[in-house]
């Protein structure tokens, strides 16, 4: 029985040893494949500090796009749904947006035929398409029907970030330069479209007397642009119009007394 005991504890070190050996082998030939797929260990490292699993993935080159973007693919050794990845060409500065329109398709496997050979794949297709009975004076010879022009922003095609994060600093985080026009879609109507922006109609200027210079839309808006010397004396006006409106309230409501003493009257609270 012991005898067993020492084969058995033997055999599973032997196993443990073999296997780990095996383990740490593969990490080692994945390191060395992926130094050498990457150009360099330097590159490696520089993949490796980005998100995601690529820099130990290999597949075959499928294109890039204008952003530097690079297409790859293996359906041997990656399920269906990771068999299909891009590697960014700016790893500093990506966004999953970074993708261009023509490849998300592929990316998502809506379509296996990349970019640079839909073209093939239309025209290895059309044989294929059953004509409709209907008369059509459509010009193009695909599906695909009418294409508008793409304009993007430094290969930023999801337009929500293409906003100022505040008045006149633009958005650094993407490079967007101040002053420049959102591009962002807005409803029509909405009141951040820019042919539905309420103009700004101003209603006086504090310089006006002398040339202008500061105009103002509201009241509220004129005491923000008075300046301290300007307050203090618009509160001693203020305070000497609240004083000469109470004297003469006073004085009128002596009259009104007197009048009343004169036609042998009481007044309320006097005797």
């Amino acid at each position: 029985r012991s005898l067993l005991v020492c084969v058995w504890v033997g055999c599973s070190a032997a196993f443990s040893i073999r296997y780990s050996s095996t383990m740490v082998w593969s990490i080692v030939q994945n390191l060395r494949q992926g130094a050498k797929f990457r150009g360099g260990w330097w590159n490696l490292v520089l993949h490796m500090y980005t998100n995601g699993d690529y820099p130990f993935k290999f597949g075959t080159y499928m294109g890039c796009d204008a952003a530097g973007n690079r297409y790859y693919e293996n359906r041997v050794d990656y399920p269906f749904g990771q068999h299909r990845w891009v590697e960014p060409g700016d790893i500093n500065n990506y966004d999953s947006a970074s993708i261009a329109p023509e490849w998300h398709g592929w990316m998502t496997s809506m379509n296996d035929a990349p970019p640079s050979c839909e073209d093939d794949f239309v025209a290895d297709r059309k044989p294929h398409f059953i004509p409709l009975d209907v008369k059509s004076d459509a010009p193009a010879e695909d599906n695909l029907g009418h294409q508008e022009v793409y304009f993007n922003f430094h290969q930023m095609h999801n337009q929500s970030q293409m906003r100022s994060r505040g008045y006149n600093i633009g958005n650094p985080i993407v490079n967007f330069p101040p002053n420049a026009p959102d591009a962002y879609y807005t409803q029509p109507g909405s009141p951040y479209h820019p042919d539905f922006i309420q103009k700004r109609v101003d209603i006086g200027d504090l310089d006006e007397a002398t040339g202008g210079g500061r105009p103002y839309k509201s009241a509220k808006w004129a005491d923000r642009l008075l300046t301290p010397e300007e307050k203090a004396a618009k509160k001693a006006s203020e305070e000497a119009e609240e004083k000469k409106t109470m004297d003469n309230f006073k004085k009128q409501a002596l009259q009104l007394q007197m009048a009343a003493r004169s036609r042998g009257g009481t007044i309320v609270g006097k005797r």
